[in-house]
């Protein structure tokens, strides 16, 4: 797969990232190496080696004076809380309707 300049708008726009005209043909180029690097990954022999599981077999480790407490139930949450909608909590919105960037409080 190559990386076009179509593609790489569209790549931009899902993330949200302003790119401008100078920085559009070195952004090409990385993600064509990065692409490249991937296809030489695909010709490696894995046949003989096992799926990861996991990835450490260590256990939640507490100190000894930590209080394993009780989770909260949630209707004593929502009673917390200062907003609450069905059953749900409510906080302001993280994005905006049109797209641009916003406080939290909009």
């Amino acid at each position: 797969m190559t990386i076009d300049k179509k593609t790489l708008e569209h790549l931009a726009k899902l993330s949200r990232l302003e790119l401008h005209a100078h920085e559009e043909e070195k952004m090409i180029h990385d993600l064509g190496k990065v692409l490249e690097h991937f296809e030489e990954l695909k010709e490696i022999n894995t046949d003989a080696i096992a799926p990861l599981a996991g990835g450490t077999e260590l256990k939640n480790a507490f100190r000894e004076d930590a209080e394993e407490k009780a989770p909260v139930p949630s209707e004593v949450a929502l009673e917390q809380f200062p907003h609450a909608e069905h059953g749900f909590l409510k906080i302001p919105p993280v994005f905006s309707a049109g797209g641009g960037s916003g406080s939290a409080g909009e």
